[in-house]
């Protein structure tokens, strides 16, 4: 998933007996780690349509089935492994997932057919979501009460670094050695992980399962509807653009394989200062920012065709792109968190699933749109659909 604010760890009810500050923190670091692997494996074909259809004789919309399969699976998978596996120690858990990560990148890697490639993204998909419902909410039960906010900030860290680091160092490796490569080099990192949480997470007994009739109740909430609305559509303007953003730079642009590295750092950048603003912002006015960021994501996207053409305006806009979509997580998350508050377990839940399902749906219509028309009226459609949605976020009112 992409970059978002922490949530406010709640107290737990069991801590690991008597923990060592030092082996606390590795295990924080570990976890911390693990998703950085699946933040960047989950996002690293944006860098790499090009090459992942060239080598199997598909388009770029087929080949964006890479981002779309891990999407839908991870929206399947967070509930049901948070409801089916609460008697499961959750160290078993993480590590299980991470192995699991490791084998769907060696599998991508040596794919002499692309279907096997989407059956890669099918496990990486079931890893998302396992490994996000259980590692999210661990920083407390890892390190004493009073570090525990710090060590959930530290574990959230990894989903913009994903962004900044993870995929342009993985594009930049895949253009230079093969996409291959850079899938194998995330298969010895996932392996390197998990090596790393066997050593240093503690064990974790489970604590009480969250059920699926809390699930069921939860989606009946009165704020749930708004907080699903907003995320469908800013979600899907997003990814159905952002996804097929090296397509546009390539032919419209007319950038070189490293200069679309360049830019893709960029536009990590300005997600990480987009995070940090979005949830400065989003105490305050929750809904009123969700609105906010949804409107610049229209302007960036819209005007990319018109100003994109050149290296200059490209850059200059995926920044803007870039800051308003670090905000997005972190105002959909509020959004949730304060929908259904007494649960917080089932908030972060309905979260990532859609989240992940809505991610899935505007690539896969994203893909559509591209072997149809042009990398350029993608970013407009997506522009449109944001705009809609900033429309519905200042129609809500001004919280």
């Amino acid at each position: 998933m992409s970059s978002s604010q922490p949530p406010s760890p709640s107290p737990s009810r069991s801590q690991p007996p008597s923990p060592s500050p030092l082996r606390g923190w590795l295990a924080v670091g570990s976890v911390t780690a693990g998703l950085f692997a699946i933040v960047t494996v989950e996002i690293l074909p944006i860098g790499l349509l090009p090459s992942i259809g060239r080598s199997f004789d598909v388009t770029d919309g087929t080949a964006g089935l890479t981002m779309t399969m891990p999407g839908f699976l991870a929206a399947l998978s967070a509930p049901l492994v948070t409801t089916a596996t609460g008697r499961v120690d959750r160290r078993i858990m993480l590590c299980a997932f991470m192995a699991l990560l490791a084998v769907a990148n060696v599998l991508a890697a040596t794919a002499p057919a692309y279907w096997l490639v989407l059956v890669s993204r099918v496990l990486v998909g079931v890893t998302i979501g396992g490994f996000w419902s259980i590692g999210a909410g661990l920083a407390v039960r890892l390190v004493p009460p009073d570090s525990a906010a710090r060590a959930t900030a530290v574990i959230f860290s990894a989903v913009p670094l994903g962004s900044v680091l993870g995929v342009p160092a993985g594009t930049f490796l895949g253009e230079a050695a093969g996409w291959r490569t850079a899938f194998a080099a995330m298969g010895v990192l996932s392996l390197c992980v998990w090596g790393a949480m066997l050593a240093v997470v503690p064990p974790l007994p489970p604590e009480q399962a969250l059920r699926a009739a809390v699930l069921r109740q939860a989606l009946r909430g009165p704020g749930i509807s708004g907080a699903l609305g907003m995320t469908f559509l800013v979600v899907c303007a997003h990814f159905g653009a952002y996804t097929y953003v090296t397509p546009f730079l390539e032919q419209v642009t007319e950038v070189g394989p490293n200069l679309v590295t360049v830019f893709l750092l960029a536009y990590g950048t300005a997600g990480i200062a987009g995070n940090f603003v979005g949830g400065a912002a989003v105490a305050r006015r929750p809904r009123a920012a969700f609105a906010t960021a949804a409107g610049l994501i229209a302007c960036a996207t819209l005007l990319l065709p018109v100003l994109g053409d050149r290296p200059g305006g490209a850059v200059v806009l995926l920044v803007v792109w870039g800051i308003a979509y670090g905000a997005v997580p972190v105002c959909s998350q509020a959004w949730f968190a304060a929908a259904v508050p007494r649960v917080p377990e089932a908030a972060s839940v309905l979260f990532t699933a859609s989240f992940q399902a809505t991610f899935a749906l505007g690539a896969l219509a994203g893909g559509a749109v591209l072997d149809r028309t042009t990398a350029s009226t993608v970013m407009v459609l997506g522009g449109l659909t944001a705009a809609l949605a900033a429309v519905v976020g200042a129609r809500r009112g001004p919280g």
